[in-house]
């Protein structure tokens, strides 16, 4: 019996201990995160905002009132900290186009033999012999 006590002090002394992780550190690191992420945010934002009009840039929607905020900066470098003061890094796309934008960007790096500068080529032409079609009915 005192053999078994002697082992399980043992173990107990060779066992790492399972720490707590410091909780209150924690959420001062995220909330100066977010501190950080919100400030550069607004930033960038609010000047985009005033530079451009309130329209989506690829499906044209215009906001204004409480839904401007499903207008959102998209960043065409996808760099978030290449903030030039003209804009020119910038586009303001609506919640949709954003995400539509980003998922083509995955999409496309997803390819295997991704080149980056190939694009594919529509070789398809629906109306090629639309004018011999329409010869035909005369």
């Amino acid at each position: 019996m005192a053999g078994s006590r002697l082992q399980a002090m043992y173990l107990v002394s060779v066992m790492p201990k399972h720490t707590r992780p410091d909780n209150a550190r924690l959420d001062r690191v995220v909330a100066e995160a977010r501190r950080l992420s919100a400030e550069r945010e607004a930033t960038y934002r609010e000047r985009a905002l005033k530079l451009f009009p309130w329209i989506c840039g690829r499906c044209g929607r215009e906001f204004s009132g409480t839904r401007l905020r499903e207008l959102t900066v998209h960043h065409k470098d996808h760099d978030h900290d290449n903030n030039p003061p003209d804009g020119s890094n910038w586009e303001l796309l609506c919640l949709y186009c954003h995400d539509n934008e980003h998922m083509r960007l995955l999409e496309q790096q997803a390819r295997p033999n991704n080149s980056g500068d190939q694009q594919s080529i529509a070789t398809h032409n629906p109306f090629a012999s639309l004018k011999t079609l329409l010869k035909k009915q005369d």
